[in-house]
């Protein structure tokens, strides 16, 4: 009688059976999916108005399959130690946005009043990954030390963190930190994780700073997109529903930001105040409009700079301006799934001299197949509050959904 009413009750809140039964199954339906790979332009997604393309995802019916099987199965839990700021806050404006939104949203995430399930559980037993929510931007703003590159305190708050957790919870040493995971927008991210061997090697790191010369394995980790609201909220020229066409851009390209890093000094060395039609800038001149440049461009430049990543990338989707990638070692966020050819261009550091030949050499039709993938992806990088299906907020947890399915515990 006992196990029959076990049985029911798995059956009753969805369960279908232990942790790694359900990534079992799982996987089985994902590589389904991706062998009845579709030719369609479309792919439906129930519940949403508009269908996802299918050119910006390198297996569209896969990608679509195991986002279901996320929402379907995937539980995260979230420990509970340590306090505010360090722990469960994180910045929700500036540069570090996407890390502080990731988890204010884990961490306001409740059942709803019908019961149903949500992507946190406050089970652990039931749990397929073990979010760590501290931020290492809090660290650095409130216990870091004068010294520039002094990483000691905030790495000991790391490691004693860990420490917590393994010591009052089964789930670190079972899994040698495997199913677990840490986000983090802060340049010294990867410096934070360093701090335990374990959490290094082992857990899924969810980075802005993904660069694989610095150690950043996309088999394991995870590439997150910066994103740099100066207020909390998407700035008001970019939101308009309808932004100006291809016809209504008159730049090649644009680009200003500070000269941080050598790629970003050898495209200022070769393009700043160079060509009219590539309007290229260390810092734009007072008066002119940040964002109206790039409402006017048919291409905007994201080059790296002291670090690989740049908010650029997500401002140039924002404005629905085809980004123009110019990096070394990054790997570009969410790559697993999406087709950045499809709605991007990349250029080669040593072919920084040939800018302009390279973007002219874009023909018109397919200017407008990589803006036409620019605005379907542009729902992946949003940050939505509440979270809605399909944004940022999701994204980068299908990244972790996908890292665990990769995951098999003994």
């Amino acid at each position: 009688i006992q196990k029959q009413k076990n049985k029911n009750k798995k059956k009753s809140d969805g369960d279908d059976g232990t942790v790694e039964e359900e990534l079992a199954m799982a996987r089985a339906a994902i590589r389904r999916a991706a062998s009845r790979r579709a030719n369609a332009s479309s792919v439906p997604a129930h519940g949403e108005d508009v269908p996802l393309l299918s050119t910006i995802y390198r297996n569209p019916t896969a990608f679509f399959r195991s986002y279901t099987e996320m929402e379907r199965r995937f539980r995260v839990y979230v420990y509970e130690e340590g306090e505010p700021p360090l722990v469960h806050e994180g910045p929700c404006k500036n540069i570090y946005t996407t890390e502080g939104r990731f988890i204010e949203e884990m961490e306001i995430t409740r059942p709803d009043s019908a019961g149903r399930r949500r992507l946190r559980t406050w089970d652990p037993a039931r749990a397929h990954a073990f979010f760590l929510p501290f931020s290492v931007t809090n660290m650095v703003h409130f216990i870091h030390r004068p010294s520039p590159y002094d990483h000691t305190t905030f790495k000991r708050f790391v490691a004693d963190y860990v420490d917590v957790i393994a010591s009052k919870h089964p789930f670190w040493n079972r899994s040698a930190g495997a199913d677990h995971f840490m986000l983090s927008c802060h340049d010294w991210g990867p410096h934070a994780s360093r701090s335990n061997p374990n959490l290094y090697k082992n857990s899924i790191r969810a980075l802005c700073n993904a660069n694989t010369s610095e150690g950043f394995d996309p088999r394991k980790d995870v590439s997150i997109p910066e994103i740099n609201l100066y207020t909390g909220h998407v700035p008001r020229q970019l939101l308009s529903p309808r932004l100006p066409g291809l016809a209504s851009r008159p730049y090649l390209a644009f680009f200003a930001g500070g000269l941080h890093g050598p790629i970003r000094h050898l495209l200022l060395r070769h393009w700043k105040g160079r060509d009219a039609d590539l309007p290229v800038h260390e810092y734009l001149p007072h008066g002119l409009d940040y964002y109206s440049f790039m409402l006017r461009s048919r291409f905007c430049l994201c080059p790296s700079g002291y670090e690989v990543a740049s908010p650029r990338v997500v401002e140039a989707i924002y404005a629905e301006c085809v980004p123009v990638i110019i990096s070394k070692s990054y790997v570009l966020p969410f790559s697993d799934v999406l087709r950045w050819e499809s709605f991007s261009v990349s250029v080669a550091v040593e072919d920084i001299p040939r800018l302009k030949q390279v973007l002219e050499g874009v023909s018109t039709a397919e200017l407008s197949r990589l803006r036409e993938g620019v605005k379907a992806v542009k729902r992946h990088f949003v940050l939505n509050q509440p979270a809605k299906r399909f944004d940022v907020f999701h994204m980068i947890l299908h990244s972790v959904w996908l890292r665990r399915l990769n995951t098999k515990l003994e």
